[in-house]
C-alpha cells in the first residue's frame, strides 16, 4: 500500500488557453521530467526539463520507473493526456483484429497508468488535457469534458484527480470581484486588457464543467489565479500539510 499523492492535478482547457505556458515557473526545472505527446511538438518557451517524446503510450510506464529510482526527478509532466490516449487508440485499435479486446486494454491501460503509476509515486505529477464541448440533448446544455473514448466515458477522465483546474482567458473586468494574494494583474495583463488563468471551482457560468477541488482547498475569492502550475502545487502542498 502507497502513500496517497497529494501533488497530483489536472490541468484542462481549450488550445491556446495557457495550459503548457503555466509550466513555465516550475522549481528547479532540471528536475521535471516531460513527456511530450504531440508528436515531440515544442514547448512555448526555453526550459531545461528531461524533455522526452513518447512515441508509444507504454513508455509512459517506463518514464514513472525511471523517475521512482531517480531522486533528482520531482515533477512529471504528461502533455497532453488527450493525445496520449489518442495514441493509443491509433497504435493498439484501429486495425486490431479484436478491436473489442482493444477497446478494453485502452481502458485499462489508462486505470493502471492512474492506480499503479501515480498512485504509487512520490513526485508531483501534472496531467494537461485538451477540453471539448458537447450538447447534452438530454438536459439541452452545453457540456465540457476531457474527451475519451470505451467504458472510460462514462465516468470520465477527471473522476481520478481530486484537484481539476481549467485554463481560462479572461477579461480583467470579470476578474475584478475575484482579487486575491494568487491573482497577479501585470502591466502586459493591463496593456491587453484580458489575462490568462486558472479556474479552480465551478461559476453559474461553468456549472457544466468537470472542474473540482477538496472542500476548503480554495476561497470563492480564489476562483481564479495565476496560470501557473507551481503556484498550484504549492497550495496544494500547504492545503495538505
Amino acid at each position: 500500500m502507497s502513500k496517497q499523492n497529494d501533488q497530483l492535478i489536472l490541468i484542462s482547457g481549450e488550445s491556446a488557453s495557457g495550459k503548457s505556458v503555466s509550466l513555465m515557473n516550475l522549481r528547479e526545472p532540471e528536475g521535471v521530467m516531460y513527456l511530450g505527446c504531440e508528436s515531440g511538438k515544442r514547448l512555448p518557451f526555453k526550459n531545461k526539463f528531461q524533455n522526452l517524446t513518447v512515441t508509444d503510450p507504454y513508455q509512459v510506464y517506463e518514464a514513472f520507473d525511471v523517475a521512482f529510482e531517480n531522486k533528482d526527478v520531482h515533477t512529471i509532466v504528461i502533455d497532453t493526456l488527450t493525445f496520449l490516449m489518442d495514441m493509443f487508440e491509433t497504435q493498439y485499435i484501429i486495425g486490431a483484429v479484436d478491436t473489442m479486446q482493444g477497446w478494453s486494454q485502452y481502458a485499462q491501460y489508462y486505470k493502471r497508468l492512474m492506480q499503479e503509476y501515480v498512485a504509487a509515486s512520490d513526485k508531483s505529477v501534472i496531467f494537461l488535457a485538451h477540453t471539448r464541448s458537447d450538447l447534452d440533448e438530454a438536459s439541452m446544455e452545453m457540456k465540457t469534458v476531457v474527451p475519451v473514448k470505451g467504458s472510460l466515458k462514462s465516468n470520465g477522465l477527471e473522476a481520478y484527480y481530486s484537484t481539476v483546474v481549467s485554463t481560462k482567458k479572461m477579461l480583467l473586468t470579470d476578474l475584478e470581484p475575484y482579487a486575491n494574494d494568487m491573482l497577479n494583474i501585470t502591466d502586459r495583463d493591463n496593456d491587453l486588457g484580458y489575462k490568462h488563468v486558472f479556474q479552480t471551482q465551478l461559476t453559474k457560468l461553468t456549472k457544466n464543467e468537470r472542474i473540482r477541488s477538496p472542500i476548503g482547498m480554495f476561497t470563492q475569492k480564489q476562483t481564479y489565479m495565476d496560470n501557473d502550475a507551481q503556484l498550484l502545487l504549492n497550495h496544494l502542498r500547504e492545503y495538505y500539510t
